[in-house]
């Protein structure tokens, strides 16, 4: 009876809220504190007390409904200094005005040729709403949402970054005056507000000493267009499960493609990259403090808004944004070796490090929530190496494994009824060494399907051995004139080989366990590189 008591609430109560208007008038008109508001001390030369959002402040009934979220951090005022564009860091320039739905942000360049991201904190989501949806409350409701990430949680990714050995940058936050116009015709976005500055990695002027022979930038659109293309680029998967790792660690669940750049080395006749975390406004997220919220965020809803809090009970919430990414650039590894890099990184994350990391945040936020987040990273530290097998074992039950536009050879060998073992060769060329780009051993246990595209290139597929029982394995040509060779057999009526490529062009040798499922479509060659 109090379960639909609580629904016909519930109910009813957002039946109220959507048949009212969005307000416009929802943002505070200046995060400077105003004389009398707070009793503080001065702030000091170049420095002013502010107070990120005063909006996100409630009544207990509102936040009986709505939840509590980080509204202390966005209402506590903290002691910034003001942004200056002609002296901060020798004086800058606006190169560009940017930013996605949500975030107003700025490209701005210093007089060393150096790019910054230039991001408010506060964030106005209106934009991702349908238009029917922008008048109502609802707009209201999602702005309001925004209060609970914590305004303040990058502040603490650098030093966890460098302890834990992940690339990263290093924001500072500053407050631009209302009065402010070096902006130009973009002055009045940037009026009054909290904003964070950070390095962008785009050229060589913004190398920082911790990439070593790093020899260029690129970002995830470039890097994956570059690996698919030609057979020496590849990422490092090692330095990938780290950074992954640690945004499980800090709960930071929105880590999709274009949250990350790529730091470029040459290694002989190959490119690498390797992974440079960026945008952390989603770390140690409180979503699940209100009624609503609670039931919004539930598995059966939107499950992706996972709560930071003591312990990671929903590894797989964590890891929903990233599952292009993920599925792409962590199918390399083994169980083994995912658990020795968790291990690692959970030994260099000691108390000692975590604590410091903590006290980059503001003075009076870390009074607020220091003691808490720090018993909450070490709480997760302690959970890495059991976070590690979990997210090997989500991305290991169903693999794909792609080739380049250049020649490549894929061999498969059913080595038992429980093991298939995956080569991707790439064959000697002018200047360029014969290589093995890709090998594993996958167990049934852990598989159920290996998909394999060749891509545009002319390339050769060759399966062997026999079994009992083995794993599907998906054979995808790709264009180009392919050579397929199925000598493989799996006992029982089920084939498990399953091939596909156009019906002309294609030398294809199917034997006794190859299924036939070649077309005249062209669409069967279709491979999602871009995730757009």
């Amino acid at each position: 009876m109090q379960h639909l008591y609580l629904k016909t609430t519930l109910l009813l109560l957002l039946t109220l809220l959507l048949s009212s208007c969005a307000d416009d008038n929802f943002y505070q008109h200046d995060a400077l504190v105003q004389p009398g508001e707070h009793d503080l001390p001065p702030a000091g030369t170049d420095s002013v007390w502010a107070v990120a959002g005063r909006h996100y402040d409630h009544s207990w009934l509102y936040r009986l409904f709505w939840g509590n979220h980080h509204r202390d951090s966005w209402t506590t005022p903290v002691k910034l200094p003001v942004f200056d564009l002609s002296s901060v860091n020798g004086g800058m320039k606006v190169v560009k005005k940017g930013g996605g739905f949500q975030t107003s942000s700025f490209q701005l360049q210093d007089s060393l040729g150096r790019i910054y991201a230039f991001r408010s904190i506060d964030k106005d989501p209106v934009q991702v709403l349908a238009k029917f949806w922008r008048p109502t409350f609802v707009t209201n409701i999602l702005r309001d949402q925004i209060s609970s990430a914590n305004p303040y949680g990058a502040l603490i990714i650098p030093g966890l970054a460098k302890a834990a050995g992940v690339f990263h940058s290093s924001p500072t936050l500053y407050y631009v005056q209302k009065s402010d116009n070096s902006f130009g015709e973009y002055a009045k976005a940037v009026q009054g507000k909290v904003y964070m500055l950070e390095e962008k990695f785009d050229g060589m002027a913004d190398t920082l000493r911790m990439f070593g022979n790093v020899t260029g930038f690129a970002d995830s659109e470039d890097a994956l267009c570059n690996r698919y293309e030609t057979n020496t680029h590849q990422f490092d998967q090692k330095a990938f499960v780290r950074a992954r790792l640690l945004d499980v660690l800090v709960g930071d669940w929105d880590r999709h493609k274009g949250q990350w750049d790529w730091a470029v080395y040459e290694e002989g006749a190959d490119t690498i990259y390797k992974p440079i975390p960026k945008d952390r406004d989603q770390v140690f997220l409180k979503m699940d403090d209100g009624a609503i919220p609670f039931l919004a965020t539930s598995k059966l809803m939107a499950r992706k808004f996972y709560s930071f809090g003591p312990t990671i009970k929903d590894v797989k919430a964590l890891m929903i944004n990233a599952r292009f990414i993920d599925e792409r650039l962590l199918h390399e590894l083994t169980r083994e070796e995912w658990v020795a890099i968790a291990k690692d990184v959970q030994e260099k994350l000691t108390d000692e490090s975590i604590e410091k990391a903590v006290k980059n945040l503001p003075p009076p936020i870390y009074t607020l929530k220091g003691a808490s987040i720090l018993q909450n990273l070490k709480n997760r530290r302690d959970q890495l190496p059991e976070v590690a097998e979990e997210m090997y074992e989500i991305l290991a039950v169903q693999v794909t494994i792609a080739g380049t536009d250049q020649p490549d050879f894929f061999q498969v060998r059913r080595l038992d009824d429980d093991r298939t073992e995956v080569t991707l060769l790439r064959p000697a060329q002018t200047g360029i060494p014969e290589k093995v780009l890709y090998q594993r051993t996958f167990s049934r246990k852990e598989t159920e399907k290996i998909t394999l595209h060749g891509l545009s290139g002319d390339d050769q597929f060759i399966l062997d051995g026999d079994a009992a029982e083995g794993i599907l394995v998906e054979v995808y040509g790709g264009l180009g004139e392919d050579e397929i060779t199925d000598n493989s057999s799996v006992k029982g009526w089920r084939k498990m080989t399953h091939i596909y490529d156009t019906e002309r062009g294609n030398e294809i040798d199917f034997g006794t366990e190859a299924k036939d499922l070649t077309t005249r479509d062209v669409k069967v060659h279709a491979y999602d590189r871009e995730g757009n």
